[in-house]
């Protein structure tokens, strides 16, 4: 049976930066949207899969999804000096440069929300507003211990797992075929926390996005209340895994970013 990522394969195209080879997909014509995907997932996994790509192409935008580097079809490193999140938005910006773009909306999930949100503060030019899909104050707070996410995606034994969020990230990373070392290099070092004066640096207009039932996330609110320019939505009746396809965000999304055009 093919995993989501070896059916995704022939969608697949790649650039290089800071040493890795990276893997991207795109469809469609208009203003630019890149969308920069969740821990353990793939740009198939957590964007087209769940049906954004169409969403988005049937509304008039460009959609160009990043395989952050340890995942999806880009290169994988056991390093994990090498997934902060300053690094990976550096690979975000680095891929509009090789499509020749200077101005995109960004929407990120989870951990792609917090690369959004550093994406936003290192290369403002290339933001013209951020989604932070999945990430609520969470991004401030931490989110909880990930020590044993890291744990589990190591684990020699699956049934031994007693940790809850663990076992949730080593069922996915098996579900999708991952790189379970990469993931564990990247879980720690990825999940590093902005403080308060930094969120509200972002002078982008920013959307948060949280299902109500994420235990993950943290709430929205406390997050737009950093933000100068921020906006909530909540996501009725999903956790962190089911509200990423929900109908409520995708609508919420498209109504955003025709409030705020590339100029």
């Amino acid at each position: 049976m093919q995993s989501e990522l070896e059916m995704s394969a022939e969608d697949v195209q790649y650039f290089n930066h800071d040493g890795f080879k990276l893997a991207y997909r795109e469809e469609g014509t208009g203003d630019p949207i890149l969308l920069i995907h969740g821990f353990a997932s793939s740009s198939y996994v957590n964007w087209y899969a769940p049906g954004w790509f169409r969403v988005l192409n049937d509304a008039g935008y460009r959609v160009i999804a990043i395989d952050n580097r340890g995942h999806g079809f880009s290169d994988k490193s056991h390093d994990p000096a090498v997934y902060t999140p300053q690094a990976m938005a550096g690979d975000a910006a680095a891929l509009l440069d090789h499509l020749g773009i200077k101005k995109a909306q960004v929407m990120g999930y989870s951990m792609g929300a917090r690369i959004t949100a550093y994406m936003a503060m290192l290369y403002p030019d290339y933001v013209n507003s951020g989604i932070f899909g999945g990430l609520g104050i969470g991004m401030v707070t931490g989110a909880g211990n990930w020590e044993p996410v890291a744990e589990a995606l190591l684990a020699e034994d699956v049934a031994k797992i007693t940790n809850k969020r663990g076992l949730m990230f080593r069922t996915f990373a098996d579900r999708t075929k991952s790189d379970r070392k990469a993931l564990a290099a990247c879980v720690i070092t990825s999940k590093q926390e902005l403080t308060a004066a930094e969120v509200h640096s972002i002078k982008q207009p920013v959307l948060v996005a949280v299902g109500t039932l994420d235990e993950i996330s943290g709430e929205a609110e406390p997050l737009v209340a950093l933000l100068p320019h921020g906006e909530a939505l909540n996501i009725p009746n999903r956790d962190h895994m089911l509200a990423v396809g929900d109908p409520v965000y995708k609508k919420g999304v498209i109504n955003f970013l025709a409030k705020h055009p590339i100029a």
